[in-house]
């Protein structure tokens, strides 16, 4: 059983908020950018469109599409989860639609597929941005008509499945390019639902070292009390480019590693440290192998510091105004552009959530 999380009586711990955070099938937090996804995900939920989940590494599109299935009508039905890009493309056929006894070396028997075994449920297409150009095909003929044929097989397969797709990649650039369907983008691209990065999230990141502190010292039978305020404040103010999972990654390592007490900012990685005065956005800005839109990074960048200013103001715009410099006017103009001015669903969204 975990230690009990509260202050010590000689070092600042953070205590737990009096307003809970936001427990949604394993999506932890209370920063506006992430109700405004689970408002979205809740009303996604409540039809069978295919939905295309983008964001970054590591900042749980696979927890949002298993979700979005719980709440779904398919719930309970089976949930299928396969990665695209960790599959060598030579197998990656035979997950997805199986095979028959035969069709290639190796193959003994018959196999059931991925989308064979969602029958009647979900399947999750993880890194879609990933599949080779002849499965793209297969996958664009499952939305288009619902069947398929195993691999080395005649017989036609049927399957009634909702498809959940997500990727890293900027598929409309890899569409303009020639690497992703164009038809198959549209057919993705029925319901998009991007997640936020952590550097946006920054209210949840100490709910979030909190969650997996206790997740991991009931794992591993560890004794850690706590974070202190100041640790707290240096994994805050870190740009988190590997987002949740380098966040529950750090936690688990400080859990096995230190033996009790509470987890200090001498306990935290240089790299953290150093990175204490740097603002949380720009520094979490990165071009990928595939390149950036210039114009979608600035407009992501600066909903982000919209966001994170509205959040230290608790939404008094002209106080977050001050801070960004600018007029109130002209922040509520682009608090409209960008869809951000929506507390009122968002609190209901809140107080609805069990």
């Amino acid at each position: 059983m975990p230690p009990n999380l509260s202050a010590h009586s000689n070092q600042s711990a953070k205590p737990i908020p009096r307003e809970a955070p936001i427990h949604h099938h394993g999506i932890i937090g209370q920063s506006e950018a992430i109700l405004r996804v689970l408002a979205m995900m809740r009303k996604v939920s409540a039809s069978d469109s295919t939905v295309l989940i983008n964001g970054e590494t590591g900042t749980g599109k696979g927890l949002a599409a298993r979700a979005i299935h719980l709440e779904s009508q398919r719930r309970e039905s089976a949930f299928v989860a396969i990665n695209c890009g960790a599959i060598p493309e030579n197998l990656l056929e035979s997950e997805l639609f199986g095979h028959v006894r035969g069709a290639f070396t190796g193959a003994t028997t018959n196999k059931v597929g991925k989308f064979e075994q969602a029958h009647g449920g979900t399947i999750f297409l993880d890194e879609i941005g990933d599949m080779s150009a002849d499965l793209q095909v297969k996958i664009l003929r499952v939305l288009e008509e619902g069947e398929f044929e195993p691999v080395g097989g005649n017989r036609t397969v049927t399957v009634d499945v909702r498809i959940i797709a997500a990727t890293h990649r900027d598929l409309e650039k890899r569409v303009s390019e020639g690497l992703f369907r164009e038809d198959l983008f549209y057919r993705l691209y029925v319901i998009p639902l991007v997640l936020p990065p952590l550097r946006a999230r920054q209210a949840d990141v100490g709910l979030l070292a909190q969650h997996f502190l206790g997740e991991f010292n009931a794992r591993v039978g560890g004794r850690i009390a706590g974070i202190t305020d100041e640790a707290l404040a240096v994994l805050g103010g870190y740009a988190w480019p590997g987002n949740i999972r380098e966040l529950r990654n750090l936690i688990e390592r400080l859990v096995v590693l230190k033996d009790d007490g509470f987890i200090d900012v001498d306990d935290l990685p240089v790299k953290l440290k150093s990175a204490e005065g740097i603002p949380t956005v720009p520094a979490g800005i990165a071009i990928s192998d595939d390149g950036i839109n210039l114009n979608s990074a600035v407009t992501e960048f600066e909903k982000a510091l919209i966001l994170q200013s509205l959040e230290k103001t608790k939404w008094v715009k002209n106080k977050a105004a001050k801070l960004l410099k600018l007029n109130r006017t002209t922040l509520v103009e682009k608090i409209k552009r960008y869809q951000l001015d929506s507390r009122d669903k968002l609190a209901d969204c809140a107080s609805s959530n069990p």
